[in-house]
């Protein structure tokens, strides 16, 4: 079992981050993500944080960098709540954020969490006055702030401070740490600078990010021990594809099994045309294959061998895993448990029956130069065998019966546990 890291809880409107200290109960681990349109749009930022909401996303971050963005907050807040959608918006504010906050009180109430680096709201005297307005806004309107320190954008001034400080030191900290150490006292200062000026600690979660896998790690492991806040983890810029998919897995599964991490966003960069969903789906699946939390049915599938020529049971794999995740915003609420359904799509008769046997459902595919026959496993028990050109659009069938039989309300009416971590077909 992960024990997770026991912190001060934190509502960002609805949605509860963290907890487990003073009395409060730790909630799971949330998946935000972020819009990729221009804020000044309203309709086109609506219809993208509608889409990222369906796909799974429990909060989303629109960027705030413009008098034009500000003014079009409230009637984004609006559509969305008209469309049925209650996700928070939190606001990505950067240099003149303090002037948006007070300039559009009605942007300001809208969002439901404030995102600061405190590396880009202005230097010296002047950071403090305007780290100050942005803090005093969040203490006005009751919202959360996110202190979201970028290794990109840290305080030049302090980072030179302390590379004096450390040339002085007999045993000097390598560039790499002093670095890590900077961004955590960044973070840490910053979060006790907002207290000093009103703003409640339960208000309060924290963001250390950079691009490299074992510094994110380190800042995260050491930041853990050193505050009581919820944790916001990712790895910035993690680049496109399988890069940044494989690098923000390697990353937040070490730290999320040592029990750290609230929140979670993995940053990928989309290609051309690409649907921004795609980040949340990688980040439901980290939390769902390593057993944290279950948001949509898996299809646990083989990579395939010599044995299995035909890309018939790859296809079939990615078109279940497609349409369960379409049906999920319907059965989540017709069939509570549903997201536990564990389907197996295997291509020959190797491990075929092995793995459609631990599956909830599964069906044993042929493979080259096997009886085109395909026996389909239920609950561990072979029910039927599947043959001819309709086998994708029976077993289908067969899946939608079993979850219309097997899900109730209450839950899953029979307890299954893979004993194996399955496979993933994510979807293109």
């Amino acid at each position: 079992m992960i024990q997770r890291r026991n912190t001060r809880q934190v509502m960002i409107g609805h949605v509860a981050v963290g907890g487990g200290l003073y009395g409060t109960t730790a909630s799971p681990v949330v998946v935000q993500s972020m819009t990729n349109t221009d804020t000044a749009d309203a309709e086109a930022t609506i219809r993208q944080v509608y889409e990222l909401w369906q796909a799974g996303s429990e909060v989303v971050r629109i960027t705030v960098n413009s008098a034009e963005a500000a003014a079009q907050v409230a009637t984004i807040r609006k559509g969305l709540d008209a469309l049925g959608c209650s996700v928070p918006l939190v606001g990505d504010f950067h240099f003149n954020g303090h002037k948006l906050l007070q300039a559009y009180p009605e942007c300001a109430q809208a969002l439901a969490k404030y995102r600061i680096n405190p590396g880009n709201v202005g230097k010296g005297s002047k950071r403090d006055e305007q780290f100050g307005a942005m803090i005093e806004a969040a203490i006005h309107y009751k919202k959360a702030v996110r202190i979201g320190v970028n290794w990109g954008s840290l305080d030049q001034a302090k980072m030179a401070q302390m590379m004096d400080d450390n040339g002085k030191l007999a045993e000097p900290l390598s560039a790499d740490a002093l670095m890590r150490e900077a961004l955590i006292q960044s973070a840490l200062e910053s979060a006790q600078q907002a207290i000093d000026l009103g703003l409640s600690p339960d208000q309060i979660i924290i963001s250390c990010k950079v691009s490299n896998v074992q510094d994110l790690i380190q800042v995260y492991s050491d930041l853990g021990q050193r505050c009581e806040y919820p944790l916001h983890l990712g790895l910035t810029e993690a680049g496109m594809g399988s890069k940044g998919i494989v690098a923000s897995t390697a990353a937040l599964a070490i730290l999320l099994q040592s029990g750290i991490g609230d929140t979670i966003r993995v940053s990928l960069t989309p290609e051309p045309n690409e649907s921004r969903t795609k980040e949340v789906v990688v980040a439901q699946e980290i939390l769902q294959t390593m057993g944290i939390r279950s948001f949509t049915p898996l299809v646990t599938a083989c990579p395939g061998c010599g044995r299995t020529t035909s890309t018939y049971f790859q296809e079939l794999a990615m078109q279940i895993q497609t349409w369960l995740r379409q049906q999920m915003p319907v059965w989540r609420g017709q069939y509570p448990g549903v997201e536990t359904l564990n389907v197996a799509v295997m291509g020959c008769v190797v491990n075929g029956p092995g793995e459609s046997k631990l599956a909830n459902i599964g069906i044993s595919l042929p493979g080259t130069g096997e009886t085109p026959v395909a026996p389909v496993f239920v609950d561990g028990e072979k029910t039927v065998t599947l043959k001819g050109e309709r086998i994708a659009q029976d077993f289908q069938l067969l899946v939608d019966e079993y979850v219309r039989t097997h899900y109730a309300e209450g839950g899953k009416l029979r307890a299954h546990k893979p004993s194996v971590i399955p496979i993933v077909a994510i979807p293109q």
